[in-house]
């Protein structure tokens, strides 16, 4: 593991690098102007340009989206990006305070700047900025989907993600792998891909009664005479993070020594450039560049990291291109002897307001939107204070639907998954029901209802703690801790398993919580198969609609040791 100091090096390096593109982190410094042109510039190298976008959730109109104002790293990841947030953040990188980048890249003054720098994405600014560089760079450019692009909005929900499906299908990409596409079930995945037009590359997913390969492992590309073997990564634990009886007949992993072995093949079948197209983890794909030698570029997913610089390993530059549509990612690279002799990068801020939007793109978006377009707009209350869900423990829109699940399911206890996805809400705003739909739609909604003694409460709580802060990142799965209503509790992230959770406390009665004790508890996406209840975002869209506004300072009924 690259050490802190290392790190640092290898960033300052990189940043040397980095400002030959024409637009350091200090161009959009504060109240400057943006302009498309500016978000653009980019002094060119090399023969071959990467370009990488990644865990979309579906969010395909511009969206606000708060970066986390907490965010932990254990063992040797402590300290170190994507660990680092707001000051720390901005000082690393060289990010002037309350400029458009400590917007875009950090929670500090997020209600005022999103004041001044507006909303973000949008599938058709995105298909803008990847049109523009493809015209640039024509033959020498690789445009690469990192992965949960398919799901998690009402409108691709209705229609098994073929809105996303159809309006990316204009962006023409070259290939794409997978995580929360696989909750789409066996059936409807097999069907996008065989329709797909594109490789669909996922070298872990096995069957398993024989352990053939599902899908295709790599692929091959030519670029401005550059062979580019790129391998894809499926997200390794889709069968445990997510409900396994919705692909029954797949198994996943990290797969180290596959992966190894598909690189060589790669090299030694003429490879140039090896990339890995991963849905890993940033901190998975850090410890995966040290283990397997080979891989010259990593463009990293699924933990929703964005790191305007690269990240070096050994030989390997790893890619954090963030989520939800806020960036895309583009570097080039000077590839010769089969090595990369240089490179350029720039994580592309996408200020929707900047940019124009792709006329067909937003075509296809505004076609797949008009069916539910009432019900997308249906205004269920008010938002007093900002609504965001990231923070490795806690967020107040996650508050939000834990104090729905209490009030309209009559619970002691409310649980809420730590997901990732979910745009922000601004304070002194209309809260409708996409904006909750953007935050809990999914293929397994069911909000239950069910009885749970203190003891098995504390070691559920547990074991999605060493699910997150173990620190070994191969049994990290990369989400945020679950949020809880109606209880607090003290974590220690250093201890083992078992030992990290203390001071369980039922927070209206003040008690303690009793192991032996049988309390009710409320929560939603369970992966268990015949869970019943009503979806969750009726739950939400009926506490909303009942209270009128929602008012959250502050979620935090945890405190952490370090």
């Amino acid at each position: 593991m690259v050490s802190r100091r290392e790190f640092i090096a290898a960033a300052s390096a990189a940043a040397v690098i980095a400002s030959r593109a024409g637009l350091s982190v200090r161009a959009l410094a504060a109240g400057a102007k943006l302009t498309q042109d500016e978000l653009l510039k980019f002094d060119s190298v090399g023969n071959v340009t990467l370009v990488h976008l990644t865990d979309l959730h579906a969010q395909v109109m511009p969206i606000y989206f708060r970066e986390p104002s907490f965010n932990i790293g254990v063992g040797a990841a402590k300290g170190i990006p994507p660990h680092i947030v707001d000051a720390e953040f901005r000082k690393q990188f060289g990010i002037d305070a309350n400029s458009a980048l400590a917007y875009a890249l950090t929670s500090d003054d997020f209600k005022e700047l999103a004041k001044s720098y507006g909303a973000m994405g949008g599938l058709d600014r995105v298909a803008t900025v990847v049109n523009a560089i493809r015209a640039e760079r024509g033959d020498r450019m690789l445009f690469l989907d990192g992965g949960d692009t398919w799901t998690n909005s009402w409108v691709s929900l209705k229609t098994q993600g073929q809105d996303v499906i159809d309006a990316m299908s204009l962006l023409k990409p070259d290939a794409m792998t997978a995580h929360w596409e696989f909750t789409l079930g066996e059936q409807r995945v097999r069907e996008i891909v065989d329709k797909l037009g594109f490789p669909f590359l996922a070298q872990n997913v096995r069957d398993t009664e024989f352990e053939e390969k599902v899908f295709e492992a790599s692929h091959v590309f030519e670029r401005n005479g550059v062979r580019i073997g790129v391998v894809g990564q499926a997200f390794p634990f889709t069968p445990i993070a997510n409900p396994r009886w919705m692909f029954p007949n797949w198994s996943f992993g990290i797969r180290e020594r596959e992966i190894a072995a598909e690189v060589g093949a790669l090299r030694s079948g003429g490879a140039d450039l090896i990339v890995m197209l991963s849905h890993n983890g940033f901190d998975v794909d850090r410890k995966l560049a040290e283990k397997v030698p080979g891989i010259d570029v990593i463009l990293a997913g699924h933990t929703h990291d964005a790191i305007p610089q690269l990240t070096k390993v050994g030989q390997t530059l790893i890619v954090a291109s963030g989520s939800n549509g806020k960036f895309v990612s583009r570097l080039d690279l000077d590839v010769q002897d089969k090595k990369i002799a240089n490179f350029s990068y720039r994580l592309i801020p996408i200020f929707s307001d900047a940019i124009v939007p792709d006329p067909a793109v937003r075509t296809a978006i505004e076609k797949s939107r008009a069916p539910y377009k009432a019900e997308l707009e249906r205004n269920l209350g008010h938002a007093n204070s900002l609504l965001y869900r990231r923070g490795t423990f806690d967020g107040t829109l996650d508050a939000m639907i834990c104090d729905a699940i209490l009030a309209q399911r009559d619970v002691e206890i409310a649980l809420s998954p730590g997901f990732r996805w979910g745009p922000s809400i601004l304070p002194e705003s209309a809260i409708t029901f996409e904006d909750i739909t953007n935050a809990t739609a999914m293929t397994y909604p069911a909000c239950y209802r069910m009885k749970m003694s203190g003891e098995r409460l504390k070691a559920v709580l547990e074991d999605v703690a060493d699910n997150i802060f173990n620190p070994d990142p191969y049994y990290q799965q990369g989400g945020d801790m679950v949020r809880c209503g109606g209880i607090g509790y003290t974590i220690d992230v250093s201890e083992g398993m078992g030992r990290r959770i203390s001071n369980l406390t039922h927070l209206k009665t003040g008690k303690p919580i009793e192991a032996t004790k049988d309390y009710l508890v409320g929560g939603w996406a369970s992966i268990n198969q015949d869970t019943e209840g009503p979806a969750i975002w009726d739950v939400v869209a009926n506490y909303i609609s009942d209270k009128k506004t929602v008012d959250i300072s502050s979620p935090s009924n945890v405190r952490v040791k370090e």
